[in-house]
């Protein structure tokens, strides 16, 4: 991909971090001794961390071909949320895990992602939020594609 525009996109060292934590947490689900009472929860959890995985990898796409910064930080934003509430039901998912040798290694690989998508990628946000409140204001000048 080529570079992305400068204040549009995630740094390519947050995304790394981001996919390098979300491949630890899903080896635990899958690879891991982990046991639940709750018939059919594990196969939820799993899906649920997939699902995250799917939308953290959102947060990477490629938004040159949408024309306005404006809908560009709004498009990243959205994907922003999403990741965070896919995060929020594999958390909640993940509380009926009970038993398991490995029980210990998921809650800290969900609370190292958490930390992530809560702390460092809600820094990115607030700044894409004030910038898009300087755009809707007129503050910022919008800037077309090409």
């Amino acid at each position: 991909m080529d570079a992305p525009e400068e204040g549009v996109a995630l740094p390519a060292e947050l995304l790394a971090d981001a996919r390098a934590q979300w491949m630890a947490l899903i080896d635990v689900a899958v690879w891991g001794e982990l046991k639940s009472e709750q018939l059919g929860l594990l196969g939820k959890l799993r899906k649920r961390i997939l699902d995250l995985g799917e939308r953290l990898k959102s947060l990477d796409g490629d938004r040159t071909w949408i024309p306005r910064r404006r809908e560009r930080i709004k498009n990243l934003l959205g994907s922003c949320l999403s990741a965070r509430d896919a995060l929020l039901q594999a958390e909640r998912a993940a509380q009926g895990v009970t038993a398991g040798r490995d029980v210990e290694r998921l809650s800290q690989a969900f609370v190292a992602l958490h930390k992530l998508i809560t702390g460092d990628l809600q820094g990115h946000e607030n700044a894409w939020a004030e910038t898009l409140q300087a755009l809707n204001r007129g503050a910022l000048q919008e800037e077309d594609e090409p």
